[in-house]
């Protein structure tokens, strides 16, 4: 009797373990009953928000699915512009799910892999379309977004012209939404098939990363760049020597012209200062002549003997005019 309740109560414990599940913050649950997604009469999934919740055993069991905003960094890769050349864009996308039902049937099982793979050919896909519409120019130099906004806008609710679509990435997204379809066997919600809300999920941003040339072309690119730099510098060169040319010769006439003045001044002072000393001469000798006449001969006394070697030999009569200061008065 006693093992037996002991049997019973361990069994209950057991049952009750299985049947109680909790749901984390960050995590929303579905219930499968027999690989089905539980769903209420109108079609809408069973959601569990986060808390202690029961089930039951055996028979349902609970996939947990994250409603954190998740990052898919897509490998660098090859797109053709307008133009006819090609980029190696690196970019990075944010998505999140929005309908866990619909994101559980078409990825297989709520499978991250194959979520990630089914968003990296939609993406890839709407890249490579609005690159084949713009030119090299446009991509590099679009500052404002634009790009990534049309591939955004598109992945997330596609258009009119996406429904004749048959491009691989499309059929595939098409393929998975349509398993949804069928499980729930009718047209529920209905969505437009190529955008990936089909897949229940959400795109929450692209960021494009780098935009590089392939390496065949980033030479000769180059190599353009540096004939047309060197062209502009050419010419500034050649300007800047035009420039320097005219400030030269401005500055030589100012050179030549101030020259010019200057001589004209010093010889104008020169001509003053002569006539001045000539006036002084002229007026020293109206005032004492022989006194005058005196200093004269003394300067040509300390001209004539005042030579540093030595051996000045002058033959000349003492009685010349010259001697005459140097002889004794008479009395």
């Amino acid at each position: 009797m006693r093992k037996s309740v002991i049997v019973i109560i361990v069994a209950a414990l057991v049952v009750l373990y299985m049947s109680v599940f909790t749901v984390q913050q960050t995590k929303r649950g579905i219930i499968l009953r027999f690989g089905k997604v539980v769903r209420y009469s109108d079609n809408n999934p069973i959601i569990y928000e986060p808390g202690l919740h029961l089930k039951i055993p055996f028979i349902e069991m609970v996939k947990m699915l994250d409603t954190r905003i998740q990052t898919l960094d897509v490998q660098a890769d090859r797109y053709l512009t307008s133009e006819n050349k090609y980029l190696i864009i690196n970019f990075y996308l944010k998505w999140r799910i929005t309908d866990f039902s619909r994101y559980y049937v078409a990825t297989g099982g709520g499978d991250p892999y194959q979520a990630n793979t089914l968003l990296k050919r939609k993406v890839s896909d709407r890249i490579c379309s609005e690159f084949s519409r713009l030119n090299m120019k446009d991509i590099i130099t679009d500052s404002s977004g634009h790009l990534t906004i049309n591939v955004l806008s598109a992945l997330n609710k596609g258009s009119a012209s996406d429904i004749e679509v048959t491009k691989e990435a499309d059929q595939t997204v098409a393929s998975a939404a349509a398993s949804f379809n069928k499980e729930i066997k009718d047209n529920w919600q209905a969505v437009n098939p190529n955008s990936l809300a089909t897949l229940g999920i959400e795109v929450v941003d692209v960021r494009i990363k780098s935009i590089e040339l392939p390496s065949e072309f980033s030479e000769s690119i180059y190599e353009r760049m540096r004939a047309e730099q060197g062209a502009v510098a050419r010419q500034h060169r050649s300007h800047g020597q035009e420039e320097a040319v005219k400030i030269r010769a401005a500055a030589d006439k100012i050179v030549t012209k101030t020259l010019a003045e200057a001589e004209r001044t010093a010889l104008r002072l020169h001509g003053e200062g002569d006539a001045m000393a000539t006036k002084l001469f002229v007026d020293g000798f109206n005032q004492d002549p022989d006194f005058y006449a005196f200093i004269r001969s003394l300067r040509a006394y300390d001209k004539s003997f005042s030579k540093k070697n030595g051996d000045d030999v002058m033959v000349l009569s003492p009685d010349i005019y010259f001697f005459r200061y140097m002889r004794a008065p008479i009395k």
